[in-house]
């Protein structure tokens, strides 16, 4: 059902980027007072933990809206940072406009910084989304900046947040400054049957549905509830795909997807089925962020895309920290390959390194500082297993046009003999 035919003027049930409405609920509210506690207090550091698509980054930015403007913070996804890429997103946040500077001098900077604002009395804050993956140097960091205090109060107030527990990483003995600084752990709550009503109804009114209930009815709203647990992510993309199915008014219990939402290592895994007539002819997305910020989008459509520092790639990202040529799409049927070119500092896929991987729906590439968003809603269940043991076979017939592609640049900036540069990698980064 297309979004006239319901009635509605926006898509209510935005699944990237900032949320039509942001709709309170109880769990929200604790959330927020828990955050606020945490930067008023002179020691600040909490820990905010919930399941993937719990709605923790919605809530740690309706939060920051909610400070004084003169509050300096910074917001950086964990995932994969070391120290330098840590500095840099920090102080980048923070306002600074950095040339090259050694690691003791980026940390210098920084503290000076936060002790400056604590003075004038408005300590910044750092949030970091994923601490579970952050790199063990970058923790180190943290440590080292948990530990300075202006007149016995803490000059930079932190807040961790991760989708499983980090008493483990907390309670390491390299980082006691850390532990001692703890002064909350909070586990967001889901929404209540009643409230996951209230939000489905405030969401469609606010893109346009003149009556909400006609659209999605309370026996709906209810279903909606139980298949995804109440967790607000959730919630938004089954009622996204609810409405997709229906033919019309008004969406019925079958139109319900149910996902699987299993606890492994903690961390709670969600996988959302989308109907493959849906999907069949879509091609992947990527959508490339430095800091959480969108900053180029591109629609994987060819046979191979190129991605590096180089303008002559597909993607190019400018960056000190990223190859000339870092890494390759390849695309194979249904599949998608993602395959390191033996970059200088690596290419991560969910945190974890990689030569190559086949690539699943709503997966996050790390190269660099940067992060790429992989979105094929095909890729949902994975590929089958035959397609997923071809992968070794496809690169390596791709490394052939890979040569010819790579041999059209101009040969002062590239090594045209790819088997050096798969063997010794790029020098320079």
């Amino acid at each position: 059902m297309d979004l006239d035919a319901a009635g509605l003027q926006e898509q209510p049930f935005r699944t990237h980027g900032k949320p039509l409405l942001f709709v309170h609920y109880s769990g929200q509210h604790a959330a927020l007072d828990f955050l606020n506690s945490t930067y008023e207090n002179q020691q600040g550091l909490g820990l905010f933990l919930g399941p993937t698509l719990s709605g923790k980054t919605t809530i740690l930015r309706e939060f920051v809206a909610s400070l004084d403007t003169e509050i300096a913070v910074a917001i950086v996804d964990g995932a994969g940072l070391n120290t330098t890429s840590l500095l840099e997103a920090v102080l980048g946040q923070f306002g600074y406009r950095l040339d090259y500077n050694s690691v003791n001098e980026l940390i210098n900077m920084l503290k000076v910084f936060t002790m400056q604002q604590a003075a004038s009395g408005r300590p910044p804050l750092l949030i970091i989304e994923h601490t579970h993956a952050m790199n063990p140097s970058a923790l180190r960091v943290l440590c080292e900046l948990a530990s300075v205090k202006v007149r016995h109060a803490s000059a930079l107030r932190m807040v961790f947040s991760s989708d499983r527990s980090i008493q483990s990483i907390i309670q390491a003995p390299a980082m006691q400054c850390i532990a001692s600084r703890m002064t909350g752990e909070f586990y967001l709550q889901p929404l209540a049957r009643s409230e996951t009503t209230d939000y489905l109804y405030a969401k469609l009114d606010a893109g346009g549905a003149a009556k909400p209930s006609r659209i999605m009815p309370g026996a709906v709203c209810d279903e909606l509830h139980r298949a995804s647990g109440g967790w607000p992510g959730i919630v938004d993309r089954l009622a996204l795909l609810a409405l997709a199915k229906a033919a019309n008014c008004p969406v019925r219990k079958k139109h319900i997807e149910h996902p699987d939402i299993t606890d492994e290592t903690g961390a709670i895994q969600v996988q959302v089925p989308v109907p493959d007539a849906e999907v069949a002819d879509e091609a992947p997305q990527l959508y490339l962020s430095l800091n959480g910020k969108t900053i180029k989008e591109l629609t994987l459509d060819k046979p191979r895309t190129l991605v590096g520092r180089s303008e002559h790639n597909d993607l190019s990202v400018e960056s000190r920290f990223i190859s000339r040529h870092h890494a390759m799409f390849i695309r194979h049927g249904s599949a998608t390959f993602l395959m390191d070119l033996n970059s200088t500092n690596g290419t991560y896929v969910n945190s974890r390194k990689i030569s190559n991987h086949v690539m699943m729906h709503d997966d996050v590439v790390s190269i660099g500082n940067h992060s790429i968003k992989f979105l094929h809603r095909a890729a949902t269940h994975g590929v089958q297993a035959d397609e997923a043991g071809l992968a070794d076979t496809i690169i390596m017939k791709n490394l052939a046009d890979m040569r010819r592609m790579l041999a059209q640049e101009n040969t002062d900036t590239l090594p045209l003999d790819m088997d050096k540069l798969l063997a010794s990698g790029d020098s320079d980064g």
